[in-house]
């Protein structure tokens, strides 16, 4: 019954109404085009010939694509009238894994939407000094498994700014950030994906004033373990995490297929988390999860040497939290809320497998600089008792919590913003 375990299995407006958009207005202008393959050609030629330096403008209109697009030249950038604007289409896409695929670093794209591709919407790769601004990723059919996996996906990058975008109804994560170092994540909006918002593998993450709403899981920070980059320092604050209760719609066999719906913000085999200042409520079956990776789907693949399965050195504290694990999903978890608070009654806002690596233990317990510590009030915390087959689910007061770790530093961007 861990973590993972426990999920046995409208269209946002794109004028993003709350929504404030920051990106600068487009200084360059281009002529209206219709809803056809004319301007396709066009713009794969702007990309093929750009030179470091070079400003694409994307011109109001919404142009279809039936294959992908590619960018391979440094300093580059892509910019649009707006997210409901320009509009760039894949829903007649017949070749190609990716809407837009770039691998190139100083690289910045805005104000601009793309919809209903194959497979990501955007992605960027091994790239550095990268800005992503008031961009709108959706597949306009609604959550779907033939969706593409991710909306925006910058993947073994660093220095990253993701401010202002929209994701919707990608069938893995709206936004996901993975492998990358030194990253800034603010003010976008993810709804009816699976994950909206996941940092993956990534060193020094800053994700605030987010909102995730409709999602399966609304923020997810995890530590795979084939992958030979492990993610630490992860600060999630100011965000609004709120009713993340979509059924999972995820390909099988993915990490996120077996996220349970009804997750606010999850953290999974990561070190040093702080979670802090956020409005997290009414996800039904736990507003924070914290799991190990032997509580996961994916828990028999090969781990690279080194890797640490085990969620330490996190820290929660001062979020408003309310509502939620009324409704979890899963069987086992539905019966453990029946049994222990009854019909009427809800999970506790914090949900932990309760594996810990016990050979870091002194004096039968974790060092204080690995402990998970909780400063949120009189709360309480389900222990799942994964390392005893959970069998024995135990309801543990905030007071067995009550410590503090050194708060992270502010992730500074090298050159983004």
């Amino acid at each position: 019954m861990g973590a993972y375990q426990f999920a046995k299995r409208g269209l946002l407006a794109a004028s993003v109404i709350g929504l404030t958009l920051t990106a600068c207005a487009p200084s360059e202008t281009g002529t209206s085009a219709d809803a056809d393959l004319s301007y396709q050609e066009t713009l794969q030629t702007q990309l093929l010939d750009a030179k470091p330096g070079d400003v694409i403008t994307i011109p109001e209109g919404v142009f279809s694509f039936d294959r992908s697009l590619s960018l391979t030249v440094d300093g580059v950038t892509i910019r649009g009238a707006g997210m409901d604007k320009s509009i760039l289409s894949f829903k007649g896409q017949i070749t190609g894994a990716e809407g837009l695929l770039v691998t190139a670093s100083d690289f910045t794209i805005e104000n601009l939407a793309i919809e209903d591709t194959r497979g990501d919407a955007l992605k960027i790769n091994e790239g550095e000094n990268i800005i992503i601004r008031g961009v709108r990723t959706e597949w306009t059919g609604g959550p779907k498994t033939s969706n593409g996996a991710y909306g925006i996906y910058p993947v073994q990058t660093t220095n990253v700014l993701m401010e202002d975008n929209v994701a919707i109804a990608a069938s893995d994560a709206g936004l996901y950030i993975g492998q990358s170092k030194n990253v800034v994540v603010r003010r976008n909006r993810v709804e009816r994906n699976v994950a909206g918002i996941e940092i993956e593998n990534t060193v020094d993450a800053d994700v605030y004033d987010n909102i995730a709403t409709g999602n399966t899981g609304g923020i997810l920070v995890f530590n795979m373990p084939n992958l030979p980059q492990d993610g630490r320092r992860t600060r999630v604050f100011n965000n609004k995490v709120y009713e993340n209760n979509h059924k999972n719609f995820g390909h099988k066999g993915t990490p996120v297929a077996s996220v349970p719906a009804g997750s606010g913000i999850m953290v999974n085999s990561n070190d040093q988390v702080e979670i802090f200042g956020n409005e997290i409520r009414d996800n039904r079956t736990a507003n924070i999860i914290l799991s190990s990776v032997y509580s996961a789907n994916y828990a028999d693949q090969e781990a690279v040497e080194g890797y640490d399965p085990y969620p330490e050195a996190i820290y929660i504290y001062d979020n408003e939290l309310s509502g939620g694990g009324d409704k979890p999903d899963g069987a086992d978890l539905k019966a453990l809320k029946l049994l222990k608070f009854g019909i009427g009654g809800s999970l506790p806002h914090i949900l932990w497998d309760g594996f810990e690596d016990t050979g870091k233990w002194i004096d039968g317990k974790m060092p204080d600089d690995l402990r998970i510590c909780i400063n949120n009030g009189d709360l309480e915390i389900l222990n799942a008792d994964g390392p005893n087959k959970y069998k024995d689910p135990s309801v543990q007061p905030a007071a067995d919590y009550a410590c503090d770790h050194e708060k992270l530093p502010a992730v500074a961007l090298a050159s983004a913003g």
